[in-house]
């Protein structure tokens, strides 16, 4: 079930004093929801919310998909080895990475677990046959450490992200639901929304999932991932009104008996908006 929260439009006349044929003043607008840059459309979101994205075994991905893996797996290993990945040395496992919000890429997980505390993963992006696009990997973990600050939140995974969707080419506005769920699964996460008793009941600071549209435009993105050990975990995405990713945020939902902590402001477009400004529209999935 959605709540929508908005502020109506303000349209504030000057009145209007002719002297001397002077052209009347005219009327000073300020800008409403409606005007506000959005990446997302508040019309966007699912009815009913995703659980979860689809993770599909190599075995059980299309013969085509297969293909298109295959024919990319040098240039896969190229770029990994730039990345300091040995790929494809030793046992690799991979699946595929259903995401409806890129549908014209191919989304790849691959992992080598050698046992505890050598465990290297990576993802990559392959453009379907007549997208304009380019291969690319998102590094995860190399024997068992993230090769630069962890990548829910390093700067090389939003800018490959970004890459992506400006690859994309869509006519249609993504889901913003699918788009988190998305990017949280590309930086070696695999989100699982928390049931609605869950998230009310154990996880007050929480919600299973949350569109914030502040007032000078773009949008936040919060959801949580129930399947994370050992403690859930809150996703936070800032876009611009572009559809640009500039910052992601994870970290563990507190517990039932610790004190949630306050949201910050978010930064957009060089403008500060508090969570709880009331001319920011939240759309809430509960």
């Amino acid at each position: 079930m959605l709540a929508v929260a908005t502020t109506a439009a303000v349209c504030v006349p000057v009145a209007a004093q002719p002297d001397q044929g002077l052209p009347a003043p005219q009327p000073r607008h300020v800008r409403n929801a409606a005007q506000r840059p959005m990446p997302f459309s508040p019309g966007s979101e699912t009815t009913k919310p995703v659980d979860a994205l689809e993770f599909r075994p190599y075995e059980q991905m299309s013969q085509q998909d297969r293909d298109l893996a295959a024919n990319a797996q040098s240039l896969i290993g190229e770029h990994a080895g730039f990345a300091g990945v040995d790929f494809p040395e030793g046992k690799w496992s991979s699946q595929q990475i259903v995401c409806p919000a890129l549908p014209n890429h191919l989304l790849l997980q691959f992992m080598r677990n050698n046992g505890e505390g050598d465990v290297s993963a990576f993802s990559a992006s392959i453009p379907h046959a007549g997208t304009d696009g380019r291969v690319r990997i998102i590094p995860i973990l190399r024997r068992g450490y993230s090769l630069f600050s962890p990548s829910p939140i390093n700067a090389l995974t939003l800018s490959v992200f970004n890459q992506i969707r400006a690859e994309e080419h869509s006519t249609q506005t993504p889901t913003w639901l699918e788009t988190g769920l998305c990017y949280g699964a590309l930086a070696g996460a695999h989100p699982q929304m928390a049931p609605e008793e869950t998230a009310v009941n154990k996880l007050p600071a929480a919600p299973p999932g949350r569109l914030d549209i502040p007032m000078h435009g773009g949008a936040v993105i919060s959801f949580t991932d129930a399947s994370a050990i050992p403690r859930p975990m809150l996703w936070t995405m800032t876009f611009d009104g572009k559809g640009r990713l500039l910052k992601a945020t994870h970290s563990p939902v507190p517990r039932s008996k610790e004190k949630a902590v306050e949201r910050k402001p978010v930064d957009i477009m060089g403008k500060t908006v508090k969570a709880n400004d009331p001319d920011a529209k939240a759309i809430l999935i509960r």
